[in-house]
């Protein structure tokens, strides 16, 4: 009689913890998801066909791109997302994610930029949504209402 002995293969040792992009929380584990898809919803409802979203401190554009998918989803047949942020890297992968969109009533544009510098340029066309990151200066609120826009402030969960 012959025996068999299964081992489990070989792995190589890692020094540094990896996770998986399924382990990753998502963007609707984002504190401000749950008031950002009910406003989507509910301008939706109102009977707008088109939506105009700008994320002030962007990060990847994680939470700006779902929010521009969910839109979508909800029947807006013209969407524009905006994210700016200060630091270039982020922008640089946000960027990269929103080129594999193939979606032609999705506009997506990120750039690295101050924020209060790029809400000033919003007072002209002024967008339906504003993400902000938790307020904390005063020239960071007077810049988030001057847009006129709805603010959904706060960060991540």
């Amino acid at each position: 009689m012959v025996r068999l002995h299964l081992r489990p293969p070989s792995v190589p040792y890692r020094s540094t913890p990896w996770r998986s992009a399924v382990s990753r929380p998502g963007p609707t584990a984002d504190a401000r998801w749950p008031v950002l898809a009910l406003a989507l919803t509910g301008l939706r409802q109102a009977g707008r066909r088109a939506v105009r979203i700008v994320d002030a401190d962007c990060g990847d554009g994680a939470l700006l791109l779902a929010a521009a998918r969910h839109a979508r989803m909800l029947g807006f047949v013209a969407i524009e997302a905006r994210g700016v942020d200060g630091a270039p890297a982020p922008i640089t992968r946000a960027r990269a994610v929103a080129a594999t969109f193939d979606d032609a009533a999705i506009g997506v544009s990120f750039e690295c930029a101050d924020m209060i510098a790029a809400l000033a340029q919003e007072r002209d066309l002024a967008p339906d949504i504003v993400l902000a990151p938790t307020v904390t200066s005063a020239a960071t609120t007077r810049a988030l209402t001057r847009t006129g826009a709805r603010v959904i402030a706060g960060g991540q969960a």
